[in-house]
């Protein structure tokens, strides 16, 4: 099964170090072109800014490119990159911008903020799964709701809408893989009266956090 990381949404995180300011922005990007876009764009945001180091990664093709914009070698647009590697986040672009406080930092510290604005700024921009999800709908009594939830769960699922009429319909997007063990529990669990229905499939990114 083919699956990545890319950021959720776009984000901003900003942390002062020694009198100095690093404000971290983190976008998910589909090229090239758009990361270059958006570092063009916080160039001109803070054209007053000592650096606006960047760096991004690219799926297609598998491109990663960084810049120190200034700061001494290896201590600023590597160790960004880095924070995305580790996470295996890939589609995403990274802007640190620093405005110096007047202290220096040394090296060690150059690395250590540099890393850590990036990390903020993914953080808040979260991690989402992209990767093929098969779209099922749960018809079942009320009493039966939460049940169902936790068996979407337990296979790696993410819950959706829930409607409510006479009895619930739960709409629930599973791994492929999945939805045959989910439809054996459930009938397992209610002597066949639950019956999975397969609306479709979708390839998309899902919030992490969602279904871990």
């Amino acid at each position: 099964m083919t699956e990545y990381f890319i950021p959720t949404a776009a984000a901003e995180a900003e942390l002062v170090e020694k009198r100095s300011r690093f404000i971290g922005h983190v976008w998910p990007v589909d090229s090239e072109e758009e990361a270059r876009g958006w570092i063009e764009a916080m160039k001109k945001k803070y054209y007053d800014a000592r650096h606006n180091c960047w760096c991004y990664r690219i799926k297609e093709g598998g491109v990663e490119r960084y810049s120190d914009d200034g700061e001494p070698q290896g201590t600023a647009g590597q160790p960004m990159l880095n924070v995305f590697q580790r996470e295996e986040v890939t589609n995403v672009c990274c802007v640190v911008t620093r405005y110096f406080g007047g202290v220096l930092l040394g090296a060690g510290g150059l690395v250590r903020a540099y890393t850590q604005s990036a990390k903020d700024a993914l953080d808040a921009a979260g991690i989402s799964v992209v990767r093929r999800w098969v779209e099922v709908l749960v018809p079942c009594p009320y009493s039966f709701l939460e049940r169902v939830r936790q068996e979407v769960e337990a296979q790696d699922g993410v819950v959706g809408d829930v409607e409510y009429a006479a009895e619930v319909t739960v709409h629930a997007l599973l791994p492929e893989g999945k939805v045959d063990d989910f439809t054996s529990r459930l009938t397992e669990l209610t002597a066949g009266g639950l019956a999975p229905i397969v609306a479709g499939e979708q390839f998309r990114g899902v919030p992490r956090k969602n279904y871990e």
